[in-house]
């Protein structure tokens, strides 16, 4: 199998999803700003098309979470794409903490031009963010973060925030925690691959050897070093994702009676492994290489 011969036609819209998009519809009329959540690894693939026309013209800021499982110098790239479409971006691991004053400064910032207005007519102004995103990608996580407490329910499957939350940051800033959304239909079969890669998809619509299969014929094309040292492997170009799967088995003596490759055991540990971070810093998407002399956030380092 090859992955040009796979195929990930995902097509499916679970009632869930159709209600948070109702829920995002009339939510986006109560806020000053959105939040909108990618996934460092694969930021293009994790944005839902169908943000811009739900949003429209409202400010918005775009957090890269999950960054620390990034190449960083990838990350440098996309922010500044997002910059060149006039949104504050900025890189933020959840699950460290990194980044969390920044990530509040862009919040406020963006809500500037209204909090002025209410403050020449004498009120003090209450800024209200939603953040959006697609299941999986850290939304909840990125809010504990941010109020310092597990205030917002998270977990690590995704759609497990069912429905708004409005979660008190400070005086005058609260945020609005909202279901996961995807679309309803995967046109970009490289795209789906990429979020069923990351976890972004429920496992059960899809199998998971078949799943371990492509993502290792993906990493023996695009960074092979760091699934051959995790696997002890030689990610061979010649080899089919079956049988870099199968070595990985005997290498990792992940063997079932008769010495038989217990591939759906294999299955499910390198994707986790891949998930986690532990074949190294991965950016599943190449933007355009950012400039030397740049910090993580694509501004001037000084050097």
């Amino acid at each position: 199998m090859t992955m040009e011969e796979s195929s990930l036609d995902i097509q499916w819209y679970p009632g869930h999803m159709a209600k948070a998009r109702r829920m995002l519809a009339e939510s986006v009329k109560l806020v000053d700003v959105v939040i909108e959540m990618v996934d460092a690894r694969a930021p293009a693939s994790t944005r839902n098309p169908d943000f811009d026309d739900l949003f429209g013209t409202k400010p918005r800021v775009v957090v890269l979470n999950k960054a620390d499982l990034a190449d960083p110098e990838a990350t440098r790239a996309w922010i500044r794409a997002y910059r060149a479409r006039g949104w504050d971006a900025i890189s933020f691991s959840a699950n460290a903490g990194k980044g969390v004053k920044e990530a509040v400064s862009l919040v406020e910032r963006a809500a500037r031009p209204v909090v002025e207005r209410m403050k020449a007519k004498g009120v003090n102004k209450t800024v209200r963010a939603m953040i959006v995103g697609i299941p999986n990608v850290g939304k909840s996580t990125f809010i504990n973060r941010l109020r310092g407490s597990a205030a917002a329910k998270a977990g690590n499957r995704p759609g497990v925030t069912r429905g708004k939350q409005w979660i008190v940051v400070g005086p005058y800033l609260e945020f609005l925690d909202t279901p996961g959304m995807l679309w309803p239909k995967f046109e970009d079969k490289e795209a789906a691959r990429r979020l069923a890669f990351l976890g972004s998809i429920r496992g059960e619509i899809m199998d998971n050897e078949r799943l371990s299969a492509e993502l290792l014929e993906f990493l023996r094309d695009r960074a092979p070093e760091g699934a051959k040292a995790r696997l002890k492997i030689d990610m061979d170009a010649e080899k089919s994702g079956e049988q870099l799967l199968e070595e990985a088995c005997r290498r990792r003596g992940w063997l079932l009676p008769g010495a038989r490759p217990d591939t759906e055991r294999a299955s499910a540990l390198i994707l986790d492994e891949f998930r986690s971070g532990k074949m190294g810093r991965l950016t599943l998407e190449a933007p355009v290489q950012a400039p030397e002399g740049e910090d993580e956030n694509g501004r001037e380092t000084g050097d």
